[in-house]
C-alpha cells in the first residue's frame, strides 16, 4: 500500500529533492504551495499524512480538521515547531519533526552574516558594480580576539562554536541545560545571559522559540549589551523583538544586525514579493538599515541539508505507518 502525503508550502526545490528520495520510499506524494492553515486544511483531504514547514499554521481548528479527515500525522521537515499546537494535539494525532539535518549550514551561514557585516561585502558588492572603489565607510574589525556570546548550544550552537573558535574568538556561552564535558574539552565558558551582554562583541542565537526565549531580544537586554555590538539571529524571528532592535540601531547601541529571520516572516519568505507594495512598516524600517543584513531564512539551504531533511521526513513517516519506534515523535510535555 503506498501511502498518500500532501506536502505543503512545496516550492520547485522541495518537489526535486522530496521525488528524488522519495524513490526509495514510495509514498504517493501530492505538492501544495501554500502554507497550512484553517484556510485551506481542507486540501489534506484524503492524504495519510501532511508534511509542512514553518510558516504553517496547526491550531486547534487545524488539528480536528485533520482527524476528521482521517490524517494520522504530521509530519515537520523542520527542527522547531512552535507552530504547531503540541498540548492540543496530544491524544489526537502524532507529530514528528526533523531535528537536525545540518548544523554546518546554519553555523556557515551564521559566519558569513558575521564577515558581511563586519568586511561591508554587501555594501561593496553594490559599490564596485557603480565603478565606485572608495573604501569610505568599509573599515571593519579583527574577528580574532573579539568576544562572542553563543546562546543555545545544541548541535548548532556547538557547530558555531567550533567555527569561531578556528577564527580564534573567545566564546561565552550559555543554555539552560549547559553541557561541561564539551565546554572542557573545547575551553569555552558557561556563563549568564547578563555576562553575555556585557562582555560580547557579537551575540548569535542558536535556542529554540519557548515562552521563555520568546523576545529574548528586547529593550531590556540590549540595554545590558556593549556599544555596537554584532547581533545575528539564525535561529527564529520571535527570539528578538524587531521594534526594539531598530530602537537599538537608531540609538547605535547595537552596531550590526544579520538576520535570516523575522517575527512575522511567514507573509513574505520563501515568496516573490518583488511586484508588491510592502506594507509591514517594520520590515520596510528594518531593510533602510546599511548595517543590516536580512535574508529570507536560507541559512538551512544547502544541497546535503535539503537530502536530509527529505529522508528523515520520509523515514518518520515510514517508522509511523510500519509501527516501529518513532525516533523524531514530538511529545507534550505538560509543565
Amino acid at each position: 500500500m503506498a501511502y498518500k502525503v500532501a506536502v505543503f508550502d512545496a516550492k520547485p526545490y522541495d518537489k526535486d529533492t522530496f521525488n528524488k528520495v522519495n524513490e526509495v520510499y514510495g509514498f504517493e506524494l501530492s505538492f501544495f504551495k501554500e502554507h497550512l492553515d484553517r484556510s485551506n486544511v481542507v486540501l489534506a483531504g484524503g492524504a495519510d499524512a501532511v508534511c509542512i514547514f514553518v510558516n504553517a499554521n496547526v491550531d486547534a481548528y487545524v488539528i480536528d480538521k485533520l482527524c476528521a479527515m482521517g490524517v494520522k500525522l504530521i509530519a515537520l521537515r523542520c527542527a522547531g515547531f512552535n507552530n504547531v499546537d503540541i498540548a492540543y494535539a496530544a491524544g489526537k494525532i502524532k507529530v514528528v519533526r526533523v531535528p537536525e539535518y545540518s548544523s554546518h549550514a546554519i553555523a556557515e551561514h551564521t559566519l558569513a552574516l558575521m564577515l558581511c557585516l563586519n568586511r561591508k561585502v554587501h555594501r561593496a558588492f553594490i559599490r564596485t558594480r557603480d565603478w565606485n572603489f572608495s573604501l569610505n565607510g568599509f573599515m571593519g574589525f579583527d574577528m580574532y580576539g573579539k568576544t562572542v556570546g553563543v546562546i543555545g548550544t545544541g548541535k548548532i550552537g556547538k557547530t558555531v562554536i567550533g567555527v569561531l573558535k578556528g577564527l580564534g574568538m573567545n566564546i561565552l556561552a550559555y543554555d539552560l541545560y549547559p553541557d561541561h564535558a564539551f565546554a572542557e574539552k573545547n575551553d569555552i565558558k558557561y556563563t549568564s545571559l547578563d555576562e553575555i551582554y556585557a562582555n560580547s562583541d557579537v551575540i548569535t542565537l542558536h535556542c529554540p522559540l519557548t515562552k521563555e526565549t520568546e523576545y529574548l531580544i528586547c529593550e531590556e537586554s540590549i540595554a545590558k549589551m556593549k556599544d555596537g555590538v554584532m547581533l545575528i539571529n539564525t535561529g527564529r524571528g520571535k527570539l528578538i523583538h524587531t521594534k526594539h532592535l531598530i530602537e537599538g540601531l537608531i540609538s547605535q547601541k547595537v552596531g550590526y544586525a544579520g538576520l535570516d529571520v523575522y517575527e512575522e516572516e511567514g507573509a513574505y519568505f520563501y515568496e516573490d514579493c518583488s511586484d508588491s507594495v510592502l506594507t509591514d512598516d517594520v520590515l520596510a524600517r528594518l531593510l533602510s538599515f546599511n548595517n543590516v543584513i536580512l535574508t529570507s531564512h536560507q541559512a538551512f539551504f544547502t544541497q546535503e541539508a535539503m537530502g536530509n531533511i527529505a529522508d528523515t521526513t520520509f523515514e518518520n513517516i515510514s517508522d509511523f505507518f510500519a509501527g516501529k519506534e518513532i525516533k523524531n515523535e514530538v511529545v507534550y510535555q505538560a509543565k
